[in-house]
């Protein structure tokens, strides 16, 4: 299964929604997964005392299940957005085996930014390598004046179809 995740509900999920329509004629499974309608209470060791919170559980689910993942998250003050760090960080605590969420896994990662992005990339390729994954070496960068080049875009599925 290929799992396409968002980390906003804005120009990035509007990314990640066209990204899973073209995946969809020669992708299987294909599953998208908006992480800012996730009820995760910010990871704290306090937090994590206190038990884990329900939605881990169908979030770790699909992270498993998941043979390749395409990330699509802005830019936040240079870096990656609150909401892929905190579901990271709660998977890292919350798995028996967090290596097996990330491990071996292909990944690709995309943004649209009103910034330029191009840290956001740089942060989230250090990141998903060192969780275990294997990040492509294409990306997909868009902003409102670089629309979605949808021959690069689908180049990537290709490659992530055949994880």
């Amino acid at each position: 299964m290929l799992l396409i995740i968002t980390a906003s509900n804005g120009k990035n999920l509007d990314l990640a929604q066209h990204l899973a329509s073209l995946a969809a004629p020669t992708i299987e499974r294909t599953q998208l997964l908006d992480l800012t309608e996730l009820d995760l209470p910010l990871y704290t060791p306090q937090a994590q005392a206190e038990g884990m919170p329900p939605a881990l559980g169908p979030l770790a689910k699909l992270f498993l299940e998941a043979n390749a993942f395409l990330i699509c998250a802005p830019e936040y003050n240079g870096s990656i957005p609150p909401s892929l760090t905190n579901a990271i960080a709660w998977l890292s605590v919350g798995c028996d085996d967090f290596r097996e969420v990330f491990n071996t896994k292909q990944a690709a990662i995309a943004t649209h930014s009103g910034g330029g992005g191009s840290k956001l990339l740089v942060a989230l390729r250090l990141m998903l390598s060192h969780l275990g994954c294997n990040v492509i070496g294409r990306e997909l960068l868009t902003t409102s004046n670089r629309p979605l080049n949808d021959a690069s875009a689908l180049a990537i599925l290709e490659q992530l179809a055949g994880a």
